[in-house]
């Protein structure tokens, strides 16, 4: 049983500028949970190519992780629902999770794989991922059929697991009165149908320009994403957020289009930064923020996680945010 729980000390919730403690729902993320193998370097080898590296770590991670780790530092009771392999990988990001105040009573382990791993080489803070799933692969309807969800609760989830999954996985929040945030990332082809049942969608614009088969580029206006994301709306009530890294983030809702600015920092590892935004979104929105004060929260947790190496462990807690949400005295 997971209680909702009444916060006394560093989550806040974010109303137009407005800071105040709150109760929380849960956030309920079903995804993957991965060892991320990180390599540092100067460039990226050309095919077939070797070229040295500065320096390797290796960070609990996986977009599932990650968004429960960034909601329950911001505050929100997490839970999450992955598969996991009792190896050295396994045992290293369970007891990680379990640090951060993360549910693993939902976690079912496995001996059929592997903990998933992914491979990151990092330039210039962007980078360049291979993920093996491993027993990410794994998670499947049952694992999220016996969760006691509840009116107010957020479900969140990401393609790094089986979109059948997913879908099953939405498919409860309509009846009881959930709110559903989908990160279709990696981008795959997948059934629209699923689109019907997603409250929020955030995507970045190479998932946005994979998902609409229109060539968006990162310096493109912005009107081009507004356009490109309004044709992913497949019903009334629908939020398309498009996340643009330093130039911020858009988002098409009921009430119209909403911009969120950049914000202007030095950028360390952009690994997890939508990840965190994702997270942070959900645990305002589990809050009961509107739409626009959550996305912009968002956005400022995102900026504090590209000033840190690796992906899990950069996520911001709700203090430091706080701090970062201070309007600076003249």
């Amino acid at each position: 049983m997971h209680l909702r729980r009444n916060v006394q000390s560093s989550p806040v919730l974010y109303h137009a500028g407005q800071i105040s403690k709150f109760t929380m729902n849960n956030v309920y993320v079903a995804g993957s949970i991965n060892m991320d193998v990180v390599a540092t370097a100067a460039r990226y080898p050309k095919l077939g190519e070797t070229v040295p590296g500065r320096e390797i770590f290796f960070f609990p991670g996986g977009k599932g992780a990650n968004q429960a780790v960034s909601a329950a530092k911001l505050g929100a009771p997490a839970i999450l629902i992955v598969c996991l392999v009792e190896d050295a990988f396994g045992r290293e990001v369970s007891n990680f999770l379990s640090s951060h105040g993360i549910a693993l009573t939902n976690v079912r382990y496995s001996t059929e794989s592997h903990t998933g791993t992914a491979v990151i080489t990092v330039v210039e803070s962007d980078n360049a991922i291979v993920v093996i799933p491993g027993a990410n692969a794994l998670v499947n309807e049952t694992d999220v059929a016996q969760l006691a969800l509840a009116k107010g609760d957020v479900l969140v989830s990401q393609f790094e697991i089986p979109t059948s999954t997913v879908y099953a996985f939405f498919s409860r929040a309509g009846s009881i009165g959930a709110t559903t945030i989908l990160n279709p990332a990696p981008a795959i082809d997948f059934d629209s149908s699923l689109l019907r049942l997603v409250d929020i969608l955030v995507l970045n614009e190479s998932e946005l320009g994979f998902m609409t088969r229109l060539p968006l580029h990162e310096s493109d206006p912005e009107s081009f994403f507004i356009e490109a994301a309004r044709t992913l709306q497949m019903r009334d009530g629908q939020t398309v957020c498009v996340t643009l890294g330093k130039r911020g983030a858009v988002a098409l809702n009921n009430g119209g289009i909403i911009t969120i600015p950049g914000r202007l920092v030095r950028a360390v590892d952009t690994t997890g930064a939508g990840d965190c935004f994702v997270g942070a979104l959900a645990a305002q929105i589990a809050a009961g923020a509107t739409i626009g004060a959550a996305l912009e929260y968002a956005n400022v947790a995102a900026s504090l996680c590209v000033q840190r190496m690796g992906a899990g462990p950069s996520m911001p807690t709700a203090a430091e945010v706080a701090v970062a949400l201070k309007p600076i005295s003249a």
